[in-house]
């Protein structure tokens, strides 16, 4: 258990938390049917970690029921932006968990049925009372079995209870925006029943997930709280030599590294595997490595056991320069900020190195091959609330931005460039395919954001049937390929008259293609035709959103206090390169 700080250590430091002011800030709900002791404590701290303010909220002793179907209860007023509902097998069979035999197979099927349908309308009923994400954890199937045995020819015994009762509740709250399920059964899989459940701990203070283990729980469900404030990481910069293969390409040769046909090349395959899946799900990959290029590219390219090949890979430095600035290279060449990265190196040198010169870059420390994949399975930053198709198909993209890249070199002059790519902008309305991808870039889009205001998909669910608003988003194609939704705008109709641009956003990847102009194009004329005569938008500065500062003088806005105003009958040119619709 050498890599989580016991509970101990946590507890004095939620102690010494001082009240900071920091940017990002998440309100958390506890709930639970047993003792949690520790755990807001302990997720305060890894909040505090992340530059996050944490306030959090527990609930009483086994008062979930009361404190969800109480409208005027203590959680409702504190109004969580995160509820966490943690239940045991125990407390939901009761005296079935001791002796469900002691019912007939009817009676257990419906005991069973029931409990579904209670805890699924409980789960409906906290989130449409409140603004809330709730992360509901299933329950965990115990090794134990009163007959023994004898569990496996039982009809519908005690394990499949429990099992049914997961897959009740999975397949009830699928289509449940706001409504997630954590694998609680998973949680004491991985660490073992006999170190979850401490029998002494559970006779003594209700105990049922042991204090040694609350670290562990509070750090799988931080996956859900970067996931929401979109703290998760967007690329991981890998080195080559002792990292993706065994051995030093120039020295062991093409035949002489390992990888993939012997212990320790297994453990090097097992671990480009694991790359792989999240490179499928919309984490990018890029290479830092010291090596020579044809060396290395060789075995990229045609080494039978790679299962990471030159396509996964949306950028590289492999080259005899210094690992810090080829980092801040990658991080400028895809356009992602330094804290968006994870670094994987063999070398402690060069994890010091990096770690001392861009400690925003989360630097992984690794030694034994054979754990590599451990250590990448157990990382919970790469989590998504949803997986949209921008991110599936976002390697895709970044291959293609590299062609466009180089369009650019040989044409020289900007709008030459912009005419060649023959970029098309179809604007779309927020419905239920664009709404997780609209949230999404409200929580992530730092650079071009003129107002950095965060919405989760309930925010942007319910702005887009207010009348008074306008929730547009902007798919952008050209020549290489799709760039799928990268530009976002929410519009307060405050009047007839007058409009406010609430949120004016563009993902980085689309930065400098003009696509802003065609999107505030677009805005304006929505309001002349609906006799709009003034637009007012604020450009609210933060640490990253520079690249936005100028965007409304440069279109002709004028200053008024805090606002922007233009006046609709100024003229305002369509761009000739977009092509809009």
């Amino acid at each position: 258990m050498s890599d989580e700080e016991k509970l101990s250590v946590y507890l004095n430091k939620s102690k010494l938390l001082s009240n900071v002011n920091y940017e990002k800030k998440i309100r958390i709900g506890i709930l639970g049917s047993f003792t949690l002791n520790g755990l807001e404590e302990t997720m305060r701290v890894k909040c505090d970690d992340k530059k996050t303010q944490c306030i959090t909220y527990v609930s009483g002793y086994n008062q979930y029921n009361q404190e969800i179907f109480d409208e005027k209860s203590q959680l409702y007023k504190f109004s969580p932006d995160i509820t966490f509902l943690i239940i045991d097998s125990r407390s939901i069979l009761g005296e079935l968990f001791f002796n469900p035999y002691s019912v007939s197979v009817g009676e257990r099927k419906q005991f069973v049925q029931s409990k579904s349908e209670e805890i699924i309308n409980l789960a409906k009923m906290l989130v449409k009372k409140s603004k809330s994400k709730l992360i509901l954890s299933n329950f965990s199937v115990p090794s134990y079995s009163p007959i023994g045995i004898n569990e496996t020819r039982e009809e519908f015994g005690l394990h499949d209870m429990i099992r049914d009762l997961n897959q009740n509740i999975k397949i009830g709250l699928k289509l449940e925006p706001e409504i997630y399920i954590y694998d609680l059964n998973s949680f004491v899989t991985k660490f073992g029943e006999n170190n979850v459940f401490d029998y002494k701990q559970y006779f003594y203070g209700d105990v049922r997930i042991s204090l040694e283990y609350i670290p562990y729980l509070a750090e799988e469900l931080m996956g859900y709280v970067k996931a929401v404030l979109g703290l998760n990481k967007k690329c991981i910069v890998l080195d080559l030599d002792n990292t993706l293969w065994g051995g030093i390409v120039g020295e062991d040769g093409f035949e002489g590294i390992k990888l993939g046909d012997d212990p320790v090349g297994r453990a090097y395959a097992e671990f480009q595997h694991n790359l792989l899946a999240l490179n499928q799900r919309g984490i990018l990959l890029a290479i830092n490595s010291k090596n020579n290029l044809d060396d290395a590219m060789q075995i990229i390219k045609e080494h039978p056991n790679m299962i990471l090949r030159e396509d996964n890979f949306v950028c590289t430095r492999i080259n005899w320069n210094d690992k810090v600035v080829n980092m801040k290279e990658i991080s400028d060449e895809l356009n992602i900020g330094l804290d968006s990265m994870v670094f994987f190196d063999d070398d402690p040198i060069n994890r010091e190195y990096v770690k001392s010169n861009l400690p925003e870059i989360q630097t992984v420390d690794i030694s034994d091959p054979s754990n590599y994949s451990k250590i990448l399975k157990a990382m919970n930053d790469f989590h998504m609330l949803k997986i949209t198709d921008e991110d599936t198909t976002r390697n895709k993209m970044y291959l293609e931005q590299r062609k466009r890249t180089e369009l650019k070199t040989q044409v020289g002059d900007l709008q030459d460039f912009l005419k060649q790519l023959s970029i098309s902008v179809k604007i779309k309305n927020a419905d239920n395919f664009t709404i997780p991808r609209i949230s999404q870039l409200t929580l992530k889009t730092n650079q071009f954001n003129l107002t950095t205001r965060r919405y989760q998909e309930e925010d942007i669910r319910k702005f887009s049937r207010d009348k008074g608003k306008i929730v547009e988003c902007a798919q952008v194609q050209d020549k290489f390929g799709d760039n799928g939704i990268t530009g976002v705008y929410v519009i307060n109709k405050d009047n007839k008259q007058e409009w406010t641009i609430d949120t004016f956003l563009l993902s980085c990847r689309v930065i400098g293609r003009g696509v802003e102009d065609g999107m505030l194009y677009q805005i304006i004329e929505k309001a002349r035709k609906e006799g709009v005569s003034k637009i007012r938008g604020e450009y609210i500065k933060t640490k990253k959103n520079k690249p936005a500062e100028n965007f409304f003088p440069t279109f002709g806005f004028k200053k008024e206090g805090n606002f922007w105003v233009f006046d609709t009958k100024n003229n305002f040119k369509k761009p000739e390169h977009l092509v809009i619709s």
